[in-house]
């Protein structure tokens, strides 16, 4: 940010001219946010075995790598919301570590507690659902952030649950991450199931900043249950053309509530092969997003889940390449900056915020979740 060039400017009446500077209008850059949910089977063990995804997981944990390498190469920032269970060497400190009390869903297929007796002993023998390894691999990756998709997968939405089981549970996934000596500072709530009732209890816990979900009512979050294929319809569609406005969002809004609300923009769904030839129409519509925030000096956030690289690795790659190819462009002209969630957050707090004071920054509460 700064000012113009000099310029000529009539100083009234007949006099001449005289050298004056002139104030062009002042122009910030754009930010990309990249968050990703890392969750393996423990994002999915409700809707399917694991013998059934376990090649689409495996091939997820290589795809791990593959994001690193193009992270790097494009000077990507991202934070990776990673479930806390998968942080864990063997099945005897995972058991230790189980939180009390544990959510009592309704439906009692949601909660992974079911599950742990059947765990393998660790990573080696079953990479499904432990991960140490590729957590070391990418916090060890400059700067990868990672962040937090609670303990257990936790859905803030469903019958049955509660704030006392909500705290225990990340309080449980602050505790899986100090063993590998990581501090969390960023959230995203499982299945985009924002409880804005638990918001004040991240901030208790030092969580500094959460993903919200877009804006608009297809995008509103509600329980797996009572999604409507409407909604899904639409949601497709407006992946390929503008339904929903340009998703992006004024920095200067999301900074007066605790936790910061740092709201997605576009998910980056991968592996429809069935939708291939749309594939133009969805990069371009990513595009105009992207090029919005940068001249607009606004925040577009994209997130993907890892798991879903790999299966189709390689045209996958190829797709987000594409992606980023212009992100590179706008980069390299510096109409727009990469930051994961925590930078942005610390980033956004210290440009915003007078010192000792929040009145500067406009309540991001309400609109946004």
């Amino acid at each position: 940010m700064g000012y113009g060039n000099f310029g000529i400017v009539k100083s009234g009446g007949d006099s001449p001219g005289r050298i004056q500077p002139v104030r062009e209008k002042e122009h910030r850059n754009g930010f990309l946010i990249v968050s990703l949910d890392f969750e393996l089977y423990w994002g999915v063990r409700d809707l399917i075995t694991v013998e059934q995804c376990r090649e689409k997981l495996l091939a997820g944990r290589k795809a791990v790598f593959s994001l690193l390498e193009l992270f790097t190469r494009y000077e990507i920032h991202a934070t990776w919301a990673t479930v806390g269970m998968l942080f864990f060497q063997s099945k005897k400190d995972l058991l230790r570590a189980v939180p009390t009390p544990t959510p009592r869903y309704r439906r009692r297929e949601l909660s992974p507690y079911r599950d742990v007796e059947t765990l393998g002993l660790d990573e080696e023998s079953d990479p499904c659902r432990y991960a140490p390894s590729l957590i070391r691999a990418i916090a060890a990756v400059p700067h990868q952030e990672i962040g937090t998709h609670t303990f257990s997968h936790y859905y803030c939405l469903e019958d049955g649950q509660d704030l006392d089981s909500f705290r225990a549970d990340l309080r449980a996934a602050q505790h899986a991450a100090e063993r590998l000596g990581i501090e969390l500072h960023s959230l995203v709530f499982p299945r985009n199931q924002v409880n804005r009732a638990y918001l004040e209890v991240c901030a208790e816990l030092g969580i500094k900043v959460y993903r919200g979900n877009n804006a608009g009512w297809m995008y509103a979050p509600r329980q797996r249950q009572h999604e409507s294929p409407f909604r899904r319809a639409l949601r497709l569609v407006d992946l390929h053309c503008n339904v929903s406005g340009h998703n992006t969002y004024d920095p200067s809004e999301l900074c007066g509530s605790r936790p910061m609300n740092l709201p997605s923009s576009r998910y980056l769904s991968m592996g429809r092969r069935w939708l291939g030839p749309l594939e133009p129409l969805r990069i371009r519509r990513i595009q105009q997003e992207m090029t919005y925030a940068a001249r607009h000096g606004r925040v577009y956030h994209l997130w993907l889940h890892p798991e879903d690289v790999g299966p189709d690795l390689e045209r996958n790659v190829l797709f987000l390449k594409k992606v980023l190819d212009g992100f590179a462009g706008m980069r390299d002209r510096g109409e727009i900056e990469s930051l994961n969630m925590k930078e942005f957050y610390h980033r956004i707090s210290v440009n915003q915020e007078p010192k000792g004071s929040r009145a500067a920054c406009p309540s991001a509460s309400g609109g946004y979740v």
